[in-house]
């Protein structure tokens, strides 16, 4: 896996922090620094999430991927999936995550609360590659509701 980011706020007469990640399966991601006065040029122009908040998406990502992905093999009829991240972050630098809570809202037919429970349990404990890695430095925990349909 590779990916080249590049800070596209170099030019001109004032520079942003914006960046453009090229990932190696050929998609752009664009991320962007908040506006903060405080830092003179240094800051953003809010036109993209923030790099910290891209980790946390990706991670939702990861984590959803999974959970439908083994409801599936399990052959259970679902029909949605999605997961909302709530997230504290230390207060000094490196401002690491110390805290994610991930609430998932299963949608399906005949969906069994046990699966979905495991599901997710086997996705934050062995498949998702980033919870587990941000769960070295925060507390992660889960909740979720089914919907059937």
């Amino acid at each position: 896996m590779e990916c080249t980011v590049s800070w596209t706020g170099a030019t001109g007469a004032r520079s942003r922090m914006g960046f453009i990640a090229e990932t190696g399966s050929g998609h752009v991601l664009v991320m962007d620094g908040a506006p903060d006065a405080a830092k003179g040029d240094n800051g953003g122009q809010n036109l993209a999430p923030r790099p910290m908040e891209t980790v946390l998406a990706g991670t939702g990502g990861c984590t959803a991927y999974d959970v439908v992905l083994i409801l599936k093999r399990g052959r259970h009829d679902v029909r949605g999936c999605s997961v909302k991240l709530t997230s504290e972050r230390a207060p000094t630098d490196p401002k690491v995550f110390t805290r994610i809570h991930m609430h998932f809202t299963v949608s399906g037919r005949d969906l069994p609360e046990g699966a979905v429970q495991r599901a997710i349990a086997m996705s934050h404990d062995k498949y998702c590659s980033a919870s587990v890695m941000l769960g070295k430095t925060a507390e992660i925990t889960t909740s979720f509701e089914v919907v059937a349909v």
